[in-house]
């Protein structure tokens, strides 16, 4: 199904190559793939959310061209999202591809950027591998390698020196695990088990018998965003609360998003990530604040920051543009650029278009009667250590 989705898409952008060029449009058009329904609907929702916010605080025109947000959901099926590019492409002329929830749904749209020569600017998915697929592709989110090496050395110099890893069994999964165990054992530390969840329909309970039954000093954790709360539920379930296992790992786990619901079991939880919404810059205090007027209910998490960059690094290229749509031009203007963020200053690294910024350390603490994950360190201008290994 996948193949003859993909086939199909190639088809239609082979099709839209050949239609009006998009520098000709009055109109510049972003196509945003994102899971609005299924189980990574969260994470749509705060892509979208935030893509909405950039655009209703700096305006829909840039550089003379009108700009038209045009949302689609993939249900976070890759299928999905490779036929719903080739329409994007093919029928609504965009002149540029965003969102991609997931890993799957980014790899399976590359070769349609590719040959296309659309830029396709992905605001979510953290494998490593996924910007080397294209050279359309730019990334404004992160690399799971970014937060696992960087927790890694904070867990060394913290008296951890047993670790079980556990791990969503996908490709960011692979990478974090990979990362974390690497960097750690570097440190001088032991991983005594690696285990591997499947990322439908998780249970996490029988691998955190075998946790409990390891007795490491802490168990490393990395799920998709949302699933945090699965884990965190069979965590208390289990009784690791109790048993002195420390629980660490990337901020996916303690994702800002749904952590109000955890409960107290999760103070102390450590991480590392990109991005908190306790952040404490002027600009992510005007950003939370904006968002949360604009979404009654929602608290901004790192998908957010991804669609909110994501959006600001479109509107750049087109101001250095001047307005033209031409895709090797869009990436040129891309490559390099700088600027401040909700989450602190960020770029985009021009040898490989991945994002370039500071990860924190947090802590889960309650503040005004809320968990937040409140940092105490910060780590600044880090880049994707997997492509660092490989120069």
């Amino acid at each position: 199904m996948l193949r003859r989705s993909f086939l199909a898409a190639l088809a239609a952008t082979a099709l839209a190559a050949g239609s009006v060029p998009a520098a000709a449009q009055e109109t510049v058009k972003i196509g945003l793939i994102i899971p609005l329904t299924g189980p990574f609907t969260t994470t749509g929702k705060q892509l979208e959310a935030a893509a909405r916010l950039y655009m209703q605080q700096n305006g829909t025109t840039v550089a003379g061209k009108k700009i038209e947000l045009i949302v689609r959901d993939d249900a976070g099926r890759a299928e999905n999202t490779a036929r719903i590019a080739g329409e994007l492409i093919q029928n609504d002329k965009v002149s540029f591809l965003a969102g991609f929830g997931l890993t799957p749904l980014a790899m399976a749209t590359a070769p349609i950027a590719t040959n296309s020569k659309i830029p396709m600017v992905v605001m979510m998915a953290g494998t490593s591998i996924i910007t080397e697929r294209s050279p359309y592709i730019v990334r404004t989110s992160f690399t799971l390698g970014q937060s696992a090496v960087i927790i890694a050395d904070w867990a060394a110099q913290n008296k951890i020196k047993k670790v079980v890893t556990l791990v969503t069994d996908y490709a960011p999964g692979h990478d974090a695990e990979k990362s974390f165990v690497d960097q750690f054992k570097s440190k001088g530390g032991e991983t005594v088990e690696s285990l591997r969840v499947p990322i439908q329909n998780p249970d996490f309970a029988p691998f955190l018998q075998r946790v409990l039954d390891a007795k490491p000093d802490a168990l490393y954790v990395f799920t998709p965003s949302g699933v945090g709360a699965i884990l965190m539920k069979q965590f208390v379930e289990r009784g690791l609360d109790k048993s002195g296992i420390r629980l660490i790992g990337p901020g996916d786990i303690t994702d800002d998003d749904v952590l109000p619901g955890f409960g107290d079991a999760a103070i102390g939880v450590v991480t590392a990530h990109n991005y908190s919404t306790d952040h404490p810059s002027a600009k992510n205090k005007e950003y939370v604040a904006a968002f949360k007027k604009a979404n009654p209910g929602m608290r901004p998490n790192f998908a957010s920051v991804g669609g909110y960059d994501g959006i600001h690094l479109i509107y750049e290229a087109l101001k250095k543009t001047g307005g033209k749509t031409d895709g090797d031009a869009l990436l040129t203007a891309m490559k390099g650029h700088k600027w401040e963020s909700p989450r602190g200053p960020i770029s985009i690294d021009p040898e490989t278009r991945d994002i370039v910024q500071t990860i924190y350390i947090r802590r889960v603490e309650k503040k005004n009667g809320e968990l937040y994950n409140v940092e105490f360190a910060s780590f600044p201008d880090v880049k994707d250590p997997v492509k660092a290994q490989k120069k």
